[in-house]
């Protein structure tokens, strides 16, 4: 990148930082540091650990998508810490599943796994992951029409246009664009990143609460279901990273709109933040809360908020004292009290998520954090 358009970018920045901040009033960067949230987050990954399968480079008890989340929590958490004891783990996640190129019938499910290559791209700079997020990519476009007047479907068998494929779509797109380093590709990946936000912006499923509900319906509108919490976590990552990109003011903008509704209106009154399905989310509802308090990682790097880090601590200091069971295992209700019939290796995701993020959004006075990537 050349220093004009660095210089550019900066100086942009500072104005967008105005912006979000003159809306908000409150925005701050955080200096405190406490490290038991590291402690924390390094016991509940030993006991994720305790459902690995190196012979299939998956997790007992989870399905296939559920894996790429608890791929990304591994190589999240090993980038904050600086350790490398999981990357063995990793690798062999990325060896034994490389074969099937990690695709399904699921767009959703791919752009899961497209992401995790992605951070362990970030992590690792080993190009096998950044080309496997491509290769996923270009399966996802096919995904894409103009019924709705475009989208990509969730499913092959193009039923349904839903947000979390679009969110997810428009998420890998934008951080492709921002690591690629030839400019064809780079300006391919953009285009298809602005397209997709322009299209899901007038989509109709951002509802007037700065709201993401789950789809839309056989008449292309808004199908008034439920506001999942990651769907409001998956797009704050993807505007943030096409931001990078396009320097418009209101895609910080809407992140902050969404990111605040949903704390404000998904959480209980002691800003724990709940699913409508708890305390029986089944095998995929278990791992939405956590993917929103990842998706605030980014949204805070770039534009720091008081409120999003007292957030990450609130829930995850719930997590640690009222959603604990035996040896560091983490259950799906984070208010508690701890269920065991309902833990497993997705509701520890989740929870490592929020652990995480409380950690990577407190760094100590004066150090850097390990890299997360961009």
């Amino acid at each position: 990148m050349s220093l004009t358009r660095s210089l550019r970018r900066l100086g942009t920045l500072v104005l967008c930082l105005a912006v979000v901040f003159s809306s908000s009033g409150s925005a701050t960067a955080v200096s405190t540091w406490d490290a038991s949230y590291l402690t924390e987050a390094a016991l509940g990954v030993e006991k994720l650990q305790s459902w690995y399968d190196w012979r299939t480079g998956l997790w007992r008890t989870t399905n296939w998508w559920n894996a790429a989340n608890a791929t990304t929590v591994l190589v999240n958490y090993s980038s904050l810490s600086g350790s490398t004891q999981y990357q063995p783990a990793v690798e062999n996640t990325f060896r034994v599943n490389a074969p099937r190129g990690f695709l399904d019938n699921y767009y959703d499910d791919e752009g899961w796994w497209a992401l995790a290559w992605i951070d362990a791209y970030d992590w690792t700079q080993n190009i096998d992951y950044l080309n496997m997020a491509s290769s996923i990519f270009e399966d996802m476009t096919g995904g894409w029409d103009d019924v709705c007047g475009g989208g990509i479907w969730w499913s092959r068998a193009r039923t349904y246009k839903n947000a979390i494929a679009n969110e997810l779509f428009l998420s890998v797109a934008a951080h492709l664009a921002n690591r690629v380093t030839d400019p064809d590709r780079q300006a391919r990946y953009l285009s298809w990143a602005e397209q997709e936000w322009q299209w899901f912006s007038q989509s109709g499923m951002i509802n007037p609460e700065n709201l993401i509900n789950d789809g839309l319906d056989a008449n292309c509108q808004n199908n008034h279901g439920t506001a999942w919490t990651y769907n409001q976590g998956v797009v704050l990552a993807g505007l943030v990273e096409l931001y990078q990109q396009d320097s418009d003011c209101s895609l910080p903008q809407t992140a902050e709109d969404i990111a605040l509704a949903a704390i404000d209106h998904l959480s209980d009154a002691n800003g724990i933040l709940h699913d409508r399905c708890e305390p029986n989310c089944g095998a995929d509802g278990v791992q939405f809360k956590g993917i929103f308090l990842r998706n605030l990682m980014p949204l805070n790097d770039s534009f720091p908020d008081e409120r999003y880090v007292q957030f990450a601590r609130a829930n995850t200091d719930s997590i640690w004292t009222q959603d604990q069971g035996p040896d560091y295992e983490f259950g799906q209700v984070w208010s508690g009290p701890f269920q065991p019939d309902n833990s497993a290796a997705a509701s520890q995701t989740s929870a490592l998520d929020a652990i995480i993020a409380a950690a990577e959004m407190s760094p100590p006075p004066g150090q850097l954090r390990h890299g997360r990537g961009r």
